[in-house]
């Protein structure tokens, strides 16, 4: 074999290896929005009968320490997004010195920061040396292995949005194969020659071919540089993280139809045992919880104030909630605005304060101004609190308090 060929026959093919553990579904979106949910195994739709019930995972006692921990990403665009979030929602990374691996977040003051490889996160998460983690989706369930001690907090994150996706050459006995089921069902797949496979995702990508029903399959493990695999020979397929699709298309691949194995994005992720019995984590995730919700549900709306005449507050009420696109929260506020005239003071127009969704801020406007609004102004929000935070009632939920 090449010297060049990092990568390792990891696996048999798939009617001789053990099956393996069960977990959460894949190849839909982590959860609903709102759901804070484990990563505890689940009964899933699979091809492949289970053999054996795997052992529990050995999650060793709760360190005896006051600080809680957290653990961020240390380089790369993953770790510049996480500092970059967590400023937005008034939360200053402050690191003394750029070489050290510890942080702190002055508005936090028992939270310490450890920037980590995305992988260790997981794991000193179940190992109990982290308490708190912000990873990508794909991590946690690649390294979390469906640990019922990784507790997922917020799943949408909205950044390091990917997909980790099989995909195969464009030509040769690949050519006419754009669907998962007609690379299942090659006959140039045998036990003796199986579909050869290179990823960094052994253990989702067995899993999920293992649930489609693919029985002669070998693993390769590399952990770069996949797409130059399939074009020199050395492998048939890939599964690999994609965002653009730029990198497969350079390299002559496709993804195949039904090849999406899971949909990912950064998550915040929460030991249960550190909720349940560290002091000072369920306090501490309920505030990053609460900064993080307002946070990002502001970015998707907009403040619109506008003008409108009326005779009272009641009738332009009325006008504005006979229109779709600009009822607000729960409802517009309207006020008065009140002008000298002929040395009076008087009331002629009403002031309309809405939020509104961004994707329909030209639309809002024009609502507005078809029933007699002017002067629109429109402003950025940072934040919206709710009275509650759906999540934080999930999570309590989770956790069975």
């Amino acid at each position: 074999m090449p010297a060049m060929l990092a990568a390792q026959f990891t696996g048999i093919p798939l009617s001789q290896s053990p099956a393996p553990q069960p977990s959460f579904r894949l190849g839909l979106r982590p959860w609903p929005a709102v759901r804070a949910r484990s990563l505890a195994p689940r009964a899933a739709a699979s091809t492949t009968a289970v053999s054996a019930k795997p052992a529990a995972a050995v999650v060793p006692p709760v360190a005896d320490r006051t600080v809680v921990r957290i653990g961020l990403p240390s380089k790369g665009r993953m770790a510049e997004q996480t500092l970059n979030l967590l400023k937005s929602c008034q939360l200053l990374v402050r690191q003394l010195n750029p070489r050290q691996y510890t942080a702190d977040i002055p508005l936090i003051p028992n939270l310490e920061v450890w920037f980590q490889r995305p992988k260790d996160i997981v794991r000193k998460l179940q190992s109990g040396d982290l308490d708190l983690g912000i990873v990508g989706f794909d991590i946690v369930s690649e390294y979390g292995k469906g640990n019922e001690d990784l507790v997922v907090v917020h799943d949408a994150l909205e950044f390091g949005h990917c997909r980790l996706s099989l995909a195969v050459p464009k030509e040769g006995i690949f050519e006419n194969i754009n669907t998962l089921e007609d690379l299942l069902n090659m006959p140039e797949w045998t036990e003796e020659r199986p579909l050869r496979v290179v990823t960094g995702f052994g253990y989702l990508g067995d899993k999920f071919l293992r649930e489609k029903g693919f029985k002669h399959v070998r693993f390769l493990s590399a952990d770069g540089a996949l797409e130059s695999y399939p074009p020199m020979g050395m492998a048939d397929a890939i599964v690999d993280l994609v965002s653009s699709g730029t990198t497969l298309r350079e390299n002559n691949l496709k993804e195949v139809e039904g090849g999406v194995v899971v949909e990912s994005q950064a998550t915040l992720v929460a030991s249960r045992k550190s909720l349940h019995k560290r002091k000072g984590v369920l306090e501490i995730t309920h505030e990053l919880l609460e900064r993080l919700e307002a946070h990002l549900r502001a970015t998707a709306e907009l403040m619109v104030t506008a003008n409108m005449r009326g005779n009272s507050a009641e009738e332009v009420a009325e006008r504005v909630l006979s229109q779709t696109s600009i009822c607000g929260l729960q409802g517009p506020t309207i006020s008065p605005v009140y002008c000298r005239r002929d040395g009076k003071v008087d009331v002629e127009y009403y002031a309309i304060n809405v939020v509104v969704p961004q994707k329909l801020l030209y639309k809002s406007i024009q609502q507005l101004r078809s029933i007699g609004g002017s002067g629109v102004l429109v402003t950025k929000l940072t934040y919206i609190f709710d009275e509650e935070t759906p999540r934080w009632r999930n999570l309590l939920s989770e956790l069975g308090l």
